[in-house]
């Protein structure tokens, strides 16, 4: 595919060669948007791990200082006596049986994060293939399990977000949208590569973060120091 006048000329204002400040990247971002929307801000982590290795497969939960700019719908699976704790934290759905009951026939996920009490995990089971391959599936890990159901909806409500390697070692992750602050972006920016090198497993061995880019949709690549 042809790539447009517009990507470019955006393109020439950005030196292949050099490593910006994380400052610089940002602002750079901002003006080689090439978009007419308020386009998205990604970070792009090239990470020294053998993601073969169960051992070495990394991932985390940090929030964003400033969320994403991306407004979460949370899906709270509960017990019964957690449900009005769920509503007044705004989970936009909740539930216990009859919820995983309506989901495992209509198959339609609305959610974009799903959290859960304890007790409701074995029965989530059914629900496993679908929200699996999603990324949706609650965890302890990702501090998505608990019984402290206001604080896990309004944190995802907040901008938290998890994070994990791909299959080939890199971390991809949306901090926001081009219309931030450039300070916002920054912040949201330090708090994720704090999450990532808090990750790094005792076997890896050499540099942990190779390569960090950052870009915005459909924007050219731009490297910055970590």
């Amino acid at each position: 595919m042809p790539q447009s006048k517009r990507f470019k000329e955006a393109q020439t204002l950005v030196d292949p060669k050099k490593i910006y400040s994380p400052e610089e990247a940002i602002e750079l971002v901002k003006k080689t948007s090439t978009v007419k929307f308020d386009a998205a801000v990604e970070v792009h982590l090239r990470l020294g791990i053998d993601p073969k290795k169960s051992g070495e497969q990394v991932r985390g939960v940090v929030v964003l200082p400033h969320g994403t700019g991306k407004t979460k719908r949370v899906c709270a699976f509960v017990s019964p006596d957690k449900e009005t704790e769920a509503n007044e934290a705004h989970a936009d759905r909740v539930g216990g049986d009859e919820l995983i009951a309506e989901i495992t026939q209509s198959g339609k996920i609305d959610f974009d994060v799903a959290i859960a009490t304890p007790d409701m995990m074995p029965r989530l089971a059914k629900l496993a293939k679908l929200l699996g391959p999603r990324g949706l599936m609650p965890n302890p890990k990702t501090d998505t399990v608990g019984t402290h159901v206001k604080k896990m909806v309004e944190e995802a409500k907040a901008g938290k977000i998890s994070w994990r390697n791909d299959d080939t070692g890199n971390v991809h992750q949306l901090i926001g949208k081009v219309s931030f602050d450039t300070p916002k972006l920054v912040e949201n920016l330090h708090a994720l590569l704090e999450s990532v090198r808090r990750a790094k497993p005792a076997t890896a061995k050499g540099i942990y973060i190779q390569t960090a880019v950052l870009t915005s949709s459909m924007g050219p690549a731009i490297h910055f120091a970590t």
